[in-house]
């Protein structure tokens, strides 16, 4: 059998490389590349058309929910794992609904982690053992998915709801995404009001609870 073709995405430059020499050890796998963030993981992905993308859910710029939501459009052949350290639902709802067909702990040995790559090769799902009492069957999957508050919005006020809780000032938006300051309030307000949720420390809440941004940020 081919070796599985791996992209690597996370945004911490150690971690990155304890997962790529653990991925090295594995006959089965071959690492095709490397991402430091969302956005470049899916521009790295549309050039070398892994197989299978372990991506890390909290990365700053654009999180890994939002970057597999677009390879689900620009990468249909990519599978996605999510990286996390995260035991919440929450989290593996949104992996899910974005389109990831994997969810994995950081903390996985090798053989959890070969078992997962191959799991999902095959077009299956994988979901650490630590979450399998919130596995969701075939028949409430798609329903539950959809379910949840940035199913509510648009890709780009996700984007801008993640750089917003992560601190960044409308200015600062703005010039990161190439829009007007009066763009980026709009979306900030309409956003609001789809969540209905009217204030900033509120909207960091949301983030974290949904996988936006990491706790710690």
């Amino acid at each position: 059998m081919n070796r599985i073709r791996v992209l690597l995405a996370e945004d911490h430059t150690l971690v990155r490389a304890g997962f790529r020499a653990l991925l090295e050890k594995l006959d089965t796998v071959q690492v095709v590349g490397e991402a430091s963030d969302g956005r470049e993981a899916v521009r790295v992905a549309r050039e070398l058309n892994p197989e299978v993308v372990l991506m890390d859910i909290a990365m700053a710029g654009m999180n890994g929910l939002e970057a597999t939501s677009r390879m689900r459009h620009e990468c249909p052949n990519a599978k996605v794992i999510m990286l996390t350290m995260y035991t919440n639902e929450e989290y593996l709802k949104e992996a899910l609904r974005a389109g990831a067909s994997g969810y994995l702990l950081k903390d996985a040995d090798r053989a959890e982690l070969e078992l997962a790559l191959n799991t999902v090769r095959r077009g299956k799902t994988y979901v650490t053992s630590a979450m399998a009492k919130f596995t969701l069957d075939a028949s409430g999957r798609e329903g539950a998915v959809a379910a949840g508050p940035l199913g509510k919005l648009t890709a780009r006020q996700r984007e801008i709801l993640q750089l917003i809780a992560e601190g960044s000032s409308t200015k600062e938006i703005a010039h990161r995404l190439d829009l007007s300051a009066k763009t980026v309030e709009t979306h900030r307000a309409q956003l609001m009001e789809r969540l209905e949720i009217h204030d900033v420390p509120g909207l960091v809440r949301l983030a974290i609870r949904t996988g936006l941004i990491g706790a710690d940020q």
